[in-house]
């Protein structure tokens, strides 16, 4: 199976691995919301606007996606939905820091997400890629990212 062609660069939001606000995923999250609203985002990604690793960051902090998505409709810096996101939500120490980017770093690694990960690879003419061992690498192979 032949991969589909790469999108537009401008239509992605970074890496799952790029951190702000000592988080990764969090910006991706924050990228995607706005590339939607500026309509510019991947089509192929907005269908899970709000679902899974979004849901599973918004749980996190303990905010609702919608309320969210407002939040970042305003405007602002990641910074700014951060504070918004603690306001609303709780504070994370710095333990909470270092799970979460644990969690982050390794989804798909043997764990509740792997069936998920050998489906889009397979969908994606990558299943022969033992390599690509977690979910963050996937995406990044998958957006071009990586090689």
């Amino acid at each position: 199976m032949l991969m589909p062609q790469k999108p537009d660069p401008a239509s992605l939001p970074c890496s799952p691995l790029d951190e702000s606000c000592g988080l990764r995923y969090f910006p991706r999250m924050l990228g995607k919301i706005r590339l939607k609203a500026e309509g510019k985002l991947w089509d192929e990604l907005i269908a899970n606007l709000g679902k899974g690793q979004d849901a599973s960051c918004c749980e996190f902090f303990h905010v609702g996606y919608e309320a969210l998505t407002a939040r970042v409709h305003e405007g602002g810096t990641d910074e700014e939905i951060y504070a918004w996101c603690v306001a609303n939500g709780r504070e994370l120490n710095d333990t909470d820091k270092q799970v979460w980017n644990y969690y982050v770093a390794k989804l798909g690694w043997n764990d509740h997400i792997s069936p998920i990960l050998e489906k889009r690879k397979a969908e994606s003419g990558l299943l022969g890629r033992d390599d690509i061992v977690t979910m963050p690498h996937y995406i990044d192979v998958d957006e071009g990212r990586q090689a």
